[in-house]
């Protein structure tokens, strides 16, 4: 009879199982107290004290306002390597609805995106790696905050993120509840879109209700100047392209009291719109941007108004580096087995500001599955499957010694 040895991975995700109910009550007290983007300050003060606990060779605060970066050196010396492992803090302005007895005690606020499974699973990874240090090189461990439109990445490296904590290759992942729990997904390149966001204003002419003939509309032209928007992506994209324009605000005049007899019927002076735009490739980005500000000034001068257009690029695409999303790949397979390793997924028209450290140093962004019943990400009935927290740090842990030891 032959014996089976354990797997180095099945070891792994064996050790931090055996610290799973301290992972899940970290998680529901983070849960408890969300922090939106940079106010992140009592979630920073228990992660630095959690690294601390562990035994980190150094902690670090008030890197990129309110991030933190633990250190931590392998026992086996005579390595320059390093690897950067990023989990990202803040919260979401949003009412949750769930009953759980975790629930948020923050009227408002709640933890709608799996941040607070993020920073769990990477103090997971922590804990492990700061036992064993069965590596060579240094690991840092990468708390960001203000990732919901905030691009708290990019405000952590010019803060000197990569200077102070020098980084051969970066990774980090995102809970997806589209996918089986316990599942991964990664691909060689695309992974999340770029984000640009715009904004119009319709300059009018205001006037009386009544008599619009005095007046010049600029209500008539934001809504033609909307519609007109949804041809871009449809016809002036190369169809094998994937891109979104998408408006999610137009604002004119007064509120409206629905049942009251409004006194005073007006054509306000000017219109508001407001929109984002997705791409992946540079090219279809060009067009988006040209396309917005064309269209909203001929339409508006065809109504007799005028378009003034702010048009901000916010986030880059996220795209993996080939030879990183391998790594990662294997690590997952070798974690999990190859039938629960995705490797050929439609990248998501979502964007994730890890963008700019991908846009650094080379890396690698993936999603970890949990669970297609949970409720979507953003969801005010959303909540971490707790029940994934060993397998994500586990991965962690696993590709930060992968990464070493090439």
């Amino acid at each position: 009879m032959s014996l089976v040895l354990p797997t180095p991975g099945a070891d792994t995700l064996r050790a931090i199982s055996d610290f799973h109910p301290f992972l899940s009550a970290f998680r529901r007290d983070l849960h408890a107290h969300p922090e939106l983007g940079f106010e992140e300050r009592r979630t920073a003060a228990r992660v630095a004290e959690a690294l601390q606990g562990f035994g980190l060779d150094e902690v670090h605060t008030g890197v990129g306002r309110t991030g933190v970066v633990g250190v931590l050196r392998g026992r086996w010396a005579g390595s320059s390597k390093s690897v950067g492992l990023r989990a990202d803090m803040d919260a979401l302005p949003v009412q949750e609805e769930g009953d759980c007895a975790h629930r948020s005690v923050h009227a408002g606020l709640m933890h709608g995106c799996g941040h607070d499974g993020h920073v769990t699973m990477l103090l997971g990874a922590a804990r492990h790696l700061a036992h064993t240090r069965d590596f060579g090189g240094t690991v840092h461990f990468i708390f960001q905050p203000g990732e919901e439109g905030h691009a708290g990445a990019r405000v952590m490296i010019e803060d000197g993120l990569f200077e102070r904590f020098p980084c051969d290759a970066v990774y980090a992942l995102h809970n997806w509840p589209s996918l089986p729990a316990g599942t991964v997904a990664v691909n060689p390149g695309a992974m999340m879109a770029a984000r640009d966001d715009f904004w119009i204003r319709i300059e009018g002419v205001g006037g009386h209700g009544a008599m619009p003939h005095r007046a010049a509309d600029p209500v008539v032209a934001a809504c033609a100047v909307v519609a007109a928007l949804q041809t871009v992506v449809s016809r002036n994209l190369d169809p094998a392209l994937s891109a979104v324009l998408t408006v999610h605000s137009l604002q004119a005049g007064s509120a409206i009291v629905h049942g009251v007899p409004t006194q005073s019927v007006t054509v306000p002076p000017h219109a508001d719109i407001a929109g984002i735009a997705k791409w992946f490739d540079a090219p279809a980005g060009e067009t988006l941007r040209k396309r917005v500000a064309e269209i909203a000034g001929d339409c508006a001068s065809a109504f007799g108004t005028r378009a003034d257009v702010r048009y901000l690029p916010f986030l880059p695409p996220t795209v993996n580096a080939p030879p990183c999303a391998e790594l990662v790949r294997r690590a997952a397979t070798g974690l999990l087995g190859a039938g629960r390793v995705f490797t050929a997924m439609l990248p998501s028209m979502a964007s994730k500001d890890f963008s700019f450290m991908l846009n650094e140093r080379p890396g690698a962004y993936f999603w970890l599955g949990v669970g297609e019943d949970v409720p979507g990400l953003h969801h005010p009935r959303y909540d971490f499957n707790d029940a994934v927290l060993p397998t994500g740090a586990a991965l962690l842990a696993t590709i930060a010694r992968d990464a070493l030891a090439d």
